[in-house]
């Protein structure tokens, strides 16, 4: 299945991908890290990858999320990934993304903790 990617913002400031589908080593990779670089430089630094209708991942994709992580993390921004399960979530607990990249059980859920953190200092309030 082709991977699609939507954007929409969850709250002020937190900004979520969600993707459906399957990523995996090319293009997938390839155009996941385009989609964060274009919102780090929309200023969209606090992003949830909502993985509930992802299928499936390769070694290729676990590395796009971690140099996404790393990314967002070297622009001051941070990232959360939410409704990851059965295989995926095995397969980034396996790998330890888990112990790098919070998971959380849902989109809400990783909206809160953003909440909870302090905004970074230029969070744009809406996706433009």
């Amino acid at each position: 299945m082709i991977l699609e990617v939507t954007k929409h913002q969850v709250i002020p400031g937190v900004t979520a991908l969600r993707m459906k589908g399957s990523i995996h080593t090319g293009p997938d990779c390839r155009r996941l890290e385009h989609e964060v670089t274009e919102l780090i430089r929309e200023g969209h630094k606090r992003v949830i990858f909502d993985l509930s209708a992802l299928t499936h991942i390769d070694s290729a994709a676990i590395g796009s999320i971690v140099r996404c992580f790393s990314s967002l993390k070297k622009s001051q921004g941070d990232l959360r990934l939410a409704a990851a399960s059965g295989m995926l979530e095995g397969t980034l607990k396996l790998t330890k993304v888990d112990r790098v990249i919070s998971l959380f059980p849902n989109v809400a859920a990783a909206s809160e903790n953003f909440a909870i953190a302090a905004p970074p200092p230029d969070a744009p309030g809406t996706i433009r």
